[in-house]
Order: structure tokens, then C-alpha cells, then sequence
């Protein structure tokens, strides 16, 4: 049983016998394209028209990899910075690098004083630093208002 190829152009849809993988360029990228011999020549038409276009532009590069997000993984700290973190560390005599990763010991002695930094806390209660005041209720406590002199 012979098996019989179709080529159609990839523009248009026609499937006569002139259609075929065309090649080109342009700006130093290599296209492929299945064409019939009308859409080949427009296509040739075209890339002449815009060659002095391309041999006077300049190439931009692009921005840069992006990176990877983070937004499926887990945060480490729930309301607290990594600065945080580290004055935290300077503060208790923990060993702590000044820059790049923080070691995972480190954000575990961080969380085991500051509860509220475990991700999935209640995000109503807050970041709540130690040396910050606090009630017995866990609430700032509120200023005193200044005795005011009632004498005219």
C-alpha cells in the first residue's frame, strides 16, 4: 500500500504540487515554511523590502532571563524580611552571613522567638517584634494623655 504526501501552504491552505519547505532568514534567525510558488514570492517580495531596514537597525537584546517565581513556593517568614532576620541574629549573638542565603538553623531559631513569622499564622495578629512593648493581652499598650492644666 503506497502512501500518498500532501504538502499544503501554510499561508493559505492550497495544497498543489508547487507547494514546499521554503527556508529564509531574517536577522540572522532561520525560519522554515511550507509555501506554494505565489506565497513564496510575496515572501520573497517582502524580505527584499525590508533588508535595508534590517542592515541599518540596531539588535536589541532581550532583558535577561527571568527568574524562577516563587510564587508556588512556601514564604519562610510570614510578615518579616530577611534584614529582620538578620538584626534579629546580630541582636542574639547568632551566627548569621551578611549577605546571600540564611542558613535554615537561623530561620528556625528566628520563628522559635517571633511565632507569628510562621508562614500560615493568622495574618490579622501581625508581625510582633520582642522588644517591641506588649500588654499582657499581646496589644501595644495605648500612651497615657497628658494631664491637661486645668487652671485659667
Amino acid at each position: 500500500m503506497a502512501t500518498k504526501v500532501v504538502m499544503v501552504d501554510d499561508i493559505d491552505g492550497y495544497d498543489g504540487e508547487d507547494v514546499a519547505k521554503r527556508d529564509f532568514e531574517v536577522a540572522g534567525t532561520q525560519f522554515t515554511i511550507d509555501l506554494g510558488d505565489a506565497n513564496h514570492k510575496r515572501l520573497t517580495e517582502t524580505l527584499e523590502i525590508l533588508a535595508p531596514y534590517l542592515e541599518k537597525a540596531v539588535v536589541v537584546k532581550a532583558a535577561g532571563r527571568s527568574r524562577k517565581s516563587n510564587a508556588d513556593v512556601t514564604p519562610r517568614l510570614r510578615g518579616y524580611t530577611n534584614t529582620d532576620v538578620r538584626e534579629w541574629a546580630k541582636r542574639e549573638g547568632v551566627e548569621v552571613s551578611v549577605r546571600g542565603k540564611i542558613a535554615d538553623e537561623v530561620y528556625e531559631q528566628f520563628i522559635a522567638a517571633h511565632p507569628d513569622a510562621r508562614p500560615g499564622t493568622d495574618p490579622q495578629s501581625g508581625p510582633q517584634l520582642q522588644d517591641e512593648p506588649r500588654t499582657q493581652d499581646g496589644s501595644q499598650p495605648q500612651d497615657e494623655p497628658e494631664p491637661q492644666d486645668m487652671r485659667s
